[in-house]
């Protein structure tokens, strides 16, 4: 159980996963457990690691007020998650146990692989969140005003027109004739868009290209969906 070492990426980077669905390291509001980690960082996180920065930045505001804060601090090895081998306190022990790292070596270098696979686990379910999230699709509802040169318009053959016009990421939708005055109507066109891909600029220098039957376009509602 724990982070491992929290003054390394490596540590950094299990500490910002461990973060990614909890605001605190225990419970759900500030406590001597978030202290204990805090002081073990010896700074800020870097940006990438946003979980960890965040709650970095979040636990540093108690700080002057860090001995109101419940719970009783443990050490840093009884914190975090439980299939991360605890290295915090590894140092204390090291040049006590000199001779043994010659006869133990290659535990350590199965050690050292094992900790290498879980962050690249860990790495790479990131990259895969942070994927997802850049995936959503934005899409806004449009209510277009095409309006004719005069009542002698053709209006079927000018919706004909505008329908005709495809693009990845539009979509048309219902119509109606509306009366504009003097016997002349103008075509009123529903389309839903992809924000990044098709803008009302777009659709009315395409719209406004058939000169024939269209005089101009506007955009009467727009919302965001």
């Amino acid at each position: 159980m724990g982070f491992g070492d929290l003054k390394s990426p490596t540590g950094l980077q299990v500490l910002s996963d461990y973060l990614a669905d909890k605001s605190y390291i225990e419970g759900y509001m500030p406590s001597q457990a978030d202290m204990a980690v805090f002081e073990a960082v010896c700074g800020p996180p870097p940006a990438d690691l946003c979980h960890a920065l965040h709650w970095y930045n979040h636990v540093k505001s108690y700080e002057k007020e860090k001995a109101r804060l419940p719970g009783v601090k443990k050490a840093l090895g009884k914190y975090g998650p439980a299939n991360v081998e605890d290295t915090a306190e590894s140092g204390a022990t090291d040049s006590k146990e000199d001779d043994d790292m010659d006869l133990f070596g290659s535990d350590e270098e199965e050690e050292s692989e094992e900790v290498k696979r879980l962050r690249e686990e860990r790495l790479a379910q990131y990259e895969s969140k942070k994927a997802r999230k850049q995936t959503v699709v934005t899409k806004s509802s449009i209510l277009l005003d095409v309006k004719p040169w005069d009542d002698e318009t053709d209006m079927a053959k000018l919706e004909e027109c505008v329908r005709s016009i495809q693009a990845d990421g539009l979509v048309w939708g219902s119509s109606k004739l509306v009366l504009v005055g003097y016997g002349i109507k103008k075509l009123q066109i529903q389309c839903v868009v992809e924000d990044d891909k098709v803008g009302t600029d777009m659709l009315e220098e395409q719209i406004t290209a058939f000169d024939a039957y269209v005089q101009s376009m506007d955009v009467a509602a727009f919302n965001k969906i």
